[in-house]
């Protein structure tokens, strides 16, 4: 659609976007995108692992189905992001996206076999893999020196969106059956291609290509490194939790899938509290390294204690935990993941955080699924709490005692 575009229209779109009103507009319109391009990522979310188990798959095929998202954003993350940079574009990588949600949701739908669950959801994580684009697309919405509270932005509409979508999920599964949350998210998908195609690109976003002498650079930066490697263990914990085995740990005590709406709720709330506050405030208080340590080392008592919860009231308060905890770790480490790093270069160095990151996504969910086969479901949750104490560790050691309040703002 773009390259259709003359250079007088592409001129006026810029201008436009220049001014603060245009620019507080392009915001808004954008973050209403990334709303509903979450919500039909994470509608069916609280319900996947429950249902790929209702089609008969076993703790590994389960584990499988939830690893190949990450699998696939390890494998398309740093490529968007490169290719994005090299471009100068935004935009067909935002198309793409949603695109592949849409076709994702519909695929789920298509056939009711672990294999095409399996399907499905690899399409997801390309789906996922086009979030690098949003964010530097929306970071060019803001002057350089706003990127924090654009990052900010960006991770509470994320939390809001998922909530929103995953406190319904159990309920639409419960009343109109296992198919409904994947075919409402295909048709929310569909509509926010269709707000994307007004999107602007961001002027900033023309001034400069990335070089491709300078992606060595990027990628070992030792910032960016360490922070990587501590968001891989951060997305273990959270992929073998709430977004992985913890809504079937429900379900095996007892719960009904309508009831997987207060669960979700127990951890997106304190989890959306803790993002726009926390780590501002904590950061201040003991600064980043004692912030990291504390969200990390929560985590792992709160993920330690899911199995042993015999009502579904006292793990929704494991999930209370949590959900802080997990809320202090990821705006902090999103934030620390572009320091340092020139405009132009930041989609491929946002590229790299998030392929990296993704190990975990898709790790963490296989990992534990092996251990869930010989342990049961117990020794998932021991696994995700060992990773939490080594990132405590490692944020020990990699991380320098500063304050956070400046990389945090709402």
């Amino acid at each position: 659609m773009g390259d259709e575009v003359t250079v007088q229209q592409q001129s006026d779109t810029l201008k436009s976007a220049e001014s603060p009103q245009s620019r507080g507009e392009s915001r808004l319109f954008f973050l209403a995108i990334v709303f509903l391009f979450w919500f039909s990522s994470y509608i069916y979310v609280p319900v996947l692992s429950p249902y790929v188990e209702h089609l008969g798959a076993s703790y590994m095929m389960v584990g499988m189905v939830l690893g190949v998202y990450g699998l696939m954003q390890i494998l398309f993350r740093l490529p968007l992001g490169m290719g994005s940079d090299y471009m100068k574009r935004r935009r067909p990588f935002i198309y793409l996206g949603l695109i592949a949600t849409a076709v994702s949701c519909f695929l789920f739908l298509w056939g009711a076999s672990p294999g095409w669950a399996l399907a499905a959801r690899a399409v997801s994580g390309i789906a996922a893999s086009a979030w690098v684009v949003y964010t530097v697309m929306f970071a060019g919405y803001f002057p350089k020196e706003e990127a924090a509270k654009a990052m900010g932005m960006l991770q509470f509409t994320t939390v809001i969106a998922q909530l929103s979508s995953m406190m319904l999920s159990g309920y639409i599964a419960e009343h109109w059956g296992w198919g409904a949350p994947f075919l409402i998210g295909g048709i929310v998908a569909i509509g926010a291609l269709g707000l994307a195609f007004r999107l602007p690109e961001p002027k900033s976003e023309q001034r400069q290509a990335i070089q491709l002498k300078d992606l060595a650079v990027v990628v070992k930066e030792p910032l960016l490194v360490k922070v990587s490697l501590l968001s891989v263990l951060a997305h273990c914990v959270l992929f073998i939790t709430m977004f992985g085995y913890t809504p079937s740990q429900a379900l095996h005590i007892g719960a009904s899938k309508e009831s997987l709406g207060w669960l979700t709720l127990s951890f997106m709330i304190p989890h959306a509290v803790a993002t726009l506050y926390g780590a501002r405030f904590f950061g201040r208080l003991v600064g980043e390294r004692w912030t990291l340590i504390l969200g990390f080392a929560g985590s792992a008592v709160f993920t330690l204690l899911i199995p042993s919860m015999p009502t579904l009231g006292a793990l929704c308060a494991t999930q209370i935990g949590n959900g802080f905890m997990q809320g202090l770790i990821f705006p902090l480490l999103l934030s620390k993941s572009v320091s340092g790093v020139a405009p132009f270069k930041r989609a491929t160095a946002m590229g790299f955080y998030q392929a990296v990151y993704a190990i975990g996504m898709s790790g963490g969910p296989f990992a534990a699924g092996w251990m869930s086969s010989r342990y049961g479901l117990t020794g998932g949750f021991w696994l995700g709490a060992v990773a939490a104490l080594l990132a405590a560790a490692l944020s020990w050691l990699w991380i320098k005692d500063t304050s956070a309040s400046g990389g945090r703002t709402q």
